[in-house]
């Protein structure tokens, strides 16, 4: 255990920070902690838990990636013989003996360089949008293409690659995960519980600025490496914009011609692509409620999405300085 660190990151988490402190410290591990300008008392709290803390200077943007990054950077500095860096989100609770099957899996396979697990919604039944992030992170065990933000990495591996790109304002760790395999490594999910999170998305429009959140970075993955032979995001983005745009427009613009026809051709296209998440998610072992919400979701995902992609879109077009999209309230709960 004494090989591996701990990077934490969070803005204005409460008492997640404090549980997921706590979740770490006791595995007698150093642990550091980067804050992004929290305005509760977010910094007092870890520093009184006796953790390494890091405060971001937010005279440059903001973005978790550069967290990340400054936390690592951090890291070796304290620690200069690290093997293995954890990184997690202040939102988020470490289960109980991840750690140890992570660091065997790394031990195991040498050209695996991050380990992830089963990361849980804490409280999914706090809202349906809680139950649909649980949904979303229940993916395959064995060899994957990606990780999320709860991961074990490899020290040399992240050293390789110059770690995550720090002008990301989403979907960082995958794109680092398109470098990582570039380089040669492997990612590997493997079935383990990893980590517990408390999403607190209780609120229809928390989860529309997520999903905005989500085609933004399916836009800038896609722009950064969906020439390379791993189509990074490609084929999400023409999803979204196929379902979320080219659909509806062209149904409006031969409404006429069909006599409104156009439209109920729309929902019936709608309402397949629904079923078949839907069966989908039943064939994953979820009860029918699950996957009737989870398909409907999976439908409408795609307008906020393409909000997402139109937005990235825009901003590269302008040379416009891209800022992070919170999605979350300050809490302390």
């Amino acid at each position: 255990m004494q090989s591996i660190g701990i990077v934490v990151i969070g803005r204005n988490e409460g008492n997640r920070l404090k549980n997921c402190l706590l979740s770490v410290i006791k595995e007698a591990i150093i642990v550091v902690y980067v804050d992004s300008g929290s305005t509760d008392n977010s910094v007092e709290k870890a520093k009184s838990l006796g953790v390494h803390v890091v405060e971001l200077d937010l005279s440059i943007p903001f973005t978790a990636a550069r967290a990340r990054n400054k936390g690592f950077e951090y890291l070796v500095q304290v620690k200069p013989d690290i093997e293995f860096v954890q990184f997690v989100d202040g939102d988020c609770r470490i289960v109980e003996g991840w750690l140890k099957r992570a660091i065997h899996q790394l031990n195991a396979q040498s050209d695996v360089v991050v380990v992830c697990g089963r990361r849980r919604e804490e409280f999914p039944n706090n809202s349906i949008y809680n139950r649909l992030c649980d949904i979303e992170w229940d993916t395959p065990v064995g060899e994957a293409l990606i990780c999320g933000g709860d991961s074990m990495m490899r020290v040399t591996a992240l050293k390789k690659v110059g770690g995550f790109n720090p002008t990301l304002i989403a979907g960082e760790e995958p794109e680092l995960c398109v470098r990582l395999r570039q380089a040669g490594g492997k990612i590997w999910r493997i079935d383990a519980e990893m980590t517990l999170h408390n999403a607190q998305i209780t609120r229809f429009r928390q989860w529309w600025k997520r999903e905005i959140r989500n085609g933004h970075a399916y836009a800038e993955g896609a722009w950064l490496h969906g020439r390379s032979p791993e189509r990074h995001w490609v084929k999400e983005s023409l999803r979204s914009w196929f379902w979320g745009l080219f659909l509806p427009l062209l149904a409006i613009a031969i409404i006429l011609p069909t006599q409104g026809f156009s439209i109920l051709l729309l929902f019936m296209a709608y309402a397949s692509l629904a079923y078949r998440v839907y069966r989908f998610t039943l064939k994953r072992g979820y009860q029918s409620t699950d996957a009737i919400v989870y398909g409907l979701f999976c439908v409408l995902e795609k307008f906020p999405k393409v909000q997402g992609q139109i937005k990235f879109h825009i901003s590269r077009l302008f040379k416009q300085q891209r800022t992070i999209m919170e999605y979350k309230s300050a809490t302390s709960a």
